[in-house]
């Protein structure tokens, strides 16, 4: 059964400060952390379920994606996430090439991109977001992006999930894309909507097969980073934000779970302003 938790964020007082000290490792635990996060509300359930089976990157299999991203996509050619799903942006048809007119169809309520040619409708759909994070010796894997939005910030490797793929698989052919990394899928950890711009993000817990990595052309610099030296100032996007403060309270409660959420970001926030959100909706088993 399911808990539903509000986490209210930067709007109502959201403060996350990193006080992190390193403890033992004991035999039949990792070594945990410890951390002052001040209004963030997470309920303690744990699951006893075990964790998926695991899934293994063949990185011959997978085909080359262009990375997903909290910020709004400015490709001029995309007609699925605009600006909130600003149906006027699409001003021609995406099958025939005609002009579009906007008009709410019989028996909808939204108002719809509509050919005048051959009449077919641009329907708008969130796109998924799928990555991995990846522990390592007690270290997590981020890349520093080395193509806009948030060129220089850190990330953890994810994209755009293509048609024809899992997204366990699309994870982990991201990460062998931005991190030159093999991993093996351990368990889904995470998965938060973002309405406002219509992306969701499935994140995997993951770990190496092999201790190599080294940056793709979509990254500057890849590198382990020890849990008390995570860069929260210097994030990319509220999701990664978001999801390595899970993993870190999930880490001091003793336990791993998965976490659904909705980030809400703030109206007439920056972008670039990753702790302008709540996380509402916040379930998890």
């Amino acid at each position: 059964m399911l808990k539903a938790v509000q986490i209210l964020g930067w709007s109502t007082g959201l403060n996350i400060s990193q006080r992190l000290t390193k403890t033992r490792k004991s035999s039949s635990s990792v070594s945990f952390i410890s951390t002052s996060i001040n209004h963030l509300n997470l309920s303690t359930f744990t699951s006893s379920s075990p964790r998926s089976r695991i899934l293994c990157f063949n990185p011959t299999r997978m085909f080359s994606s262009r990375p997903g991203s909290d910020p709004v996509p400015n490709s001029p050619t995309s007609t699925s996430v605009q600006s909130a799903g600003d149906v006027r942006k699409i001003k021609f048809c995406q099958w025939c090439g005609g002009p579009t007119k906007h008009e709410i169809p019989d028996g909808e309520e939204k108002l719809r991109a509509i050919c005048t040619h051959c009449d077919k409708i641009a329907y708008q759909n969130p796109k998924m977001v799928v990555g991995c994070l990846i522990e390592h010796e007690e270290k997590v894997l981020l890349c520093k992006r080395n193509i806009q939005p948030s060129h220089g910030l850190w990330t953890l490797p994810a994209g755009y999930l293509e048609v024809g793929e899992s997204a366990a698989e699309g994870a982990m052919r991201e990460t062998w894309e931005e991190a030159g990394a093999t991993v093996e899928v351990i368990s889904p950890f995470a998965q938060l909507d973002i309405p406002l711009i219509g992306q969701t993000y499935v994140i995997f817990l993951a770990k190496l097969k092999n201790p190599h990595f080294e940056p793709g052309p979509e990254s500057l610099e890849c590198r382990l980073f020890a849990l008390d030296e995570i860069p929260f100032d210097s994030l990319a996007f509220s999701s990664i934000y978001v999801t390595l403060n899970l993993y870190l309270e999930d880490l001091k409660n003793g336990k791993l779970k998965f976490h659904y959420g909705t980030i809400n970001k703030r109206p007439g926030s920056s972008p670039s302003d990753i702790r302008a959100f709540t996380l509402d909706y916040h379930l998890q088993p």
